[in-house]
């Protein structure tokens, strides 16, 4: 799947990948590569800018681990993280929606 496809659902997906818990930025790659069975493999190039760009909105806060070989960053889904991905999954349900709905050649169901 390409990158461009998933333009503005991306920060959603990856505070989805931290909501089990702690995870360092190429496991956070790895799990949306596995979770969709390969269809979305984004470059690493991808992933960190939008990484760093939720810790800077404070979603997600990211801590030095040197216990490895190597030192590597580890984010953590904040409280503001999970209400926000929380909004996200109510308006991607809604969108998903609407859009399933339009592709079947079906008009939006009118409340009665």
């Amino acid at each position: 799947m390409r990158a461009e496809v998933l333009k503005g659902h991306l920060d959603a997906l990856l505070l989805a990948t931290l909501e089990d818990g702690p995870r360092h930025g190429y496991s956070v790659k790895e799990a949306l590569r596995a979770g969709s069975d390969g269809r979305i493999d984004l470059p690493t190039g991808t992933i960190y800018p939008a990484l760093r760009r939720l810790e800077q909105q404070g979603l997600i806060t990211g801590t030095w681990d040197t216990s490895g070989p190597r030192a590597r960053r580890t984010y953590t889904l904040t409280p503001a993280g999970r209400t926000a991905l929380n909004g996200e999954r109510t308006g991607w349900q809604e969108f998903s929606a609407v859009i399933t709905t339009l592709l079947a050649g079906k008009p939006w169901p009118r409340p009665t």
